[in-house]
């Protein structure tokens, strides 16, 4: 319901629906979990954990009161700047779309006496918040079905989600809500069964985006009203069967979710949080937190650590120019952080892990770099952290930390060499300091139980497992959108938007495939961290790869084997990938992520991984869109195989021919 509005009645004998935004966490209701940022549940590579998070937001949501989540949300990275990053599953569409479809499955299957919809947004090509209303996503035809649609397309096959939401933005001149895409490839295509709603207030048309494929308009209709609806019947520009097919898919929806079944709490929980569901929340911040450096094995700390220096706003959960460890909890929306009132600091948390060990902790929130330097210099060790703020309503417009991190950290790393950088944002930072410091950690949005999970990883309680979903550059220069016609785009040939118009920015998708790691690939630009990077506390040795082939053309099947074992002397979890190098005639760029799969194994233990690659499956592993037939098509010749734990370190690879 939307206040000031006046709906017609309820239909006797049907459920109340009722939504909440909740890609990372069910926004609105007190006393929810605040579960880390969906960024930081791609960095899991594990859809197991996807499935446990969405039935857990469901569970809560639910006794919240809301039977509908506008979640989960997808994009696909083509600009680490875009506001909304945190939101979604990072720049590969097989990653993205199979978390997506496990996490879709999750919040509707995981409680099947409290159901919840889930609602995948927003459909499609939806890359940045400035002017994401007034802008249009200029994108050729093999592109949008390769990269924006196929995310999608993944996880309508893997959790056949309730909704979908359409969004703002134009493609190719087309508002996305009155969009023939909605009809042709989205339910034709992609065979989504469900109905299509609308972002809020993303409608404008009533005749045009009912022709197109759009069902509900979310919360204020203002074009599907009954007398708007009435009226395009009366002027034949849709017919009554057309209004009844629209009311069909949503009510189908409702009830084959079992809302009919199974009504709202007639009094909300203000409390829905749980002990099981902070446990899953937990464990998304420590499977989702990256390593990204560790020399001199600076990682995990041990009894010798006897003094550390914590030092950073965001560590504490007192306020310091209004930073705390609640600004990073979750994705801020419009500006303000989220509330955040259960959140474990993480400096509360290494205190009284580092106690157990004897250790004494102090702590600095890093406002006077002098004496944060001196603080840094009195410690055997330090642990640092450094935050960005992005969120909906803007984008960054800067890959550098907030609150002049960087020169914080440098000035720290200067007086201490032993520096351990944690960093709190929602998308790629560039790091100068890099060399100069031992280790680093991304911990993205950690959610409420950021504490509890830094600290068990620090000191090795439990091992790093997180790998990039998404590739962090060296500069700003080296991004796939790096002119202006690209990224923000234009707008009457300039890149600044006169005072009052409303004149669409033309947004040049001039990159095409060449999308987060397959344009660093292609282009030969070495990256700051490669896509699917993340260390461990302990090392990995692969081996064994074989690979059998089985059928031909559109039949074809490639089973992937290999060994992977533990060579190091602490138990751990490795996140073996699979990529595919099409054939030069393919003219795709970089490699595909075909597969990927979590083993945790003992020291000296050696595992046989077996993946599948299957040319029917909805990811189009093997096939490309051909713009000519409109379909797709499996590319013939030898294909690359190549195996390892990220992007750019496959140690196994061989080839295989598809006839």
């Amino acid at each position: 319901m939307f206040s000031g509005v006046t709906y017609p009645a309820q239909v006797p004998c049907t459920p109340l629906v009722s939504y909440a935004d909740g890609p990372d966490y069910v926004r609105g209701p007190a006393g929810v979990t605040v579960f880390p940022s969906q960024i930081s549940l791609a960095s899991t590579f594990d859809s197991g954990l996807a499935y446990d998070k969405g039935a857990a937001q469901a569970d809560e949501a639910f006794r919240s009161g809301k039977n509908g989540l506008l979640a989960p949300g997808l994009h696909s990275g083509r600009t680490p700047l875009s506001g909304r990053t945190p939101d979604y599953l990072g720049e590969d569409s097989y990653l993205a779309g199979t978390m997506a479809g496990a996490a879709v499955d999750g919040i509707q299957t995981g409680n099947p006496t409290e159901p919840v919809m889930a609602v995948v947004k927003h459909y499609i090509a939806n890359e940045q918040e400035l002017d994401r209303q007034t802008s249009s996503s200029n994108v050729d035809g093999r592109t949008l079905r390769e990269v924006y649609d196929l995310p999608f397309r993944i996880a309508i096959a893997k959790g056949d989600p309730a909704g979908v939401m359409c969004s703002y933005n134009q493609i190719n001149g087309v508002y996305g809500c009155e969009n023939p895409l909605l009809k042709n490839v989205l339910k034709k295509d992609d065979g989504f069964r469900g109905y299509v709603v609308s972002d809020f207030g993303a409608v404008h048309s009533t005749a045009p985006s009912l022709n197109a494929g759009l069902d509900q308009e979310l919360n204020r209709p203002r074009f599907y009203t009954p007398a708007n609806i009435g009226a395009a019947i009366d002027t034949g520009q849709v017919t009554e069967a057309q209004v009844t097919a629209a009311a069909h898919r949503v009510v189908r929806s409702y009830i084959a979710s079992g809302l009919f079944d199974h009504p709202l709490p007639t009094t909300p929980s203000t409390s829905s949080s749980t002990p099981a569901n902070k446990a899953v929340a937990r464990q998304v911040a420590e499977q989702g937190s990256v390593l990204l450096k560790n020399s001199a094995n600076a990682l995990p700390l041990t009894k010798s650590n006897r003094t550390i220096a914590v030092i950073g706003a965001t560590a504490s959960a007192t306020a310091t120019n209004g930073i705390s460890a609640a600004s990073v909890c979750a994705m801020p929306n419009f500006g303000p952080p989220v509330s955040c009132p259960n959140v474990v600091a993480p400096l509360d948390a290494i205190r009284e892990r580092a106690a157990a060990v004897g250790a004494t902790v102090t702590f600095d929130p890093g406002t006077d770099k002098a004496k944060a330097a001196a603080v840094a210099a009195a410690a055997d060790t330090v642990v640092v952290f450094g935050y960005a703020l992005q969120g909906e309503g803007a984008d960054r417009t800067t890959l550098a930390l907030d609150g002049d991190g960087d020169a914080l950290i440098s000035a720290v790393a200067a007086a201490n060499p032993d520096t351990v950088v944690v960093l709190e944002t929602g998308s790629a930072t560039t790091m100068p300091w890099l060399a100069d410091v031992r280790s680093v950690v991304e911990a993205w949005y950690p959610g409420e139980q950021q504490g509890n999970a830094l600290a068990r990883l620090l000191y090795g309680d439990v091992d790093f497992s997180g790998k990039l979903p998404m590739t962090f550059p060296k500069s700003l220069a080296d991004i796939p959108t790096s002119t202006p016609s690209q990224y923000p785009g234009l707008v009457n040939g300039e890149v600044t938007r006169p005072a009052g118009s409303t004149v669409i920015r033309q947004v040049a998708y001039s990159e095409g495939l060449a999308v987060g790691h397959k344009w660093y690939e292609s282009k030969g630009i070495e990256p700051l961290f490669a896509f699917g990077h993340g260390l461990s506390y302990t090392s990995f040795s692969w081996s064994d790869l074989r690979v059998d082939r089985r059928g031909s053309g559109a039949d074809t099947r490639l089973t992937v084997r290999f060994s992977v074992r533990n060579t190091g002397s602490t138990a751990g979890t490795a996140t073996p990938q699979v990529y595919l190098t099409l054939p030069t005639a393919a003219a795709e760029p970089g490699k595909r992520l075909v597969a990927f799969s979590d083993v945790t194994l003992r020291p000296g233990e050696r595992r046989t991984v077996k993946a599948t690659v299957d040319a029917g499956s909805p990811d189009e592993p093997l096939s490309i869109w051909d713009t000519t037939t409109h379909d797709w098509s499996v590319a013939l010749g030898t294909y690359g195989i190549s195996v390892g734990d990220a992007v750019d370190a496959t140690p196994l690879s061989t080839t295989v021919s598809v006839r």
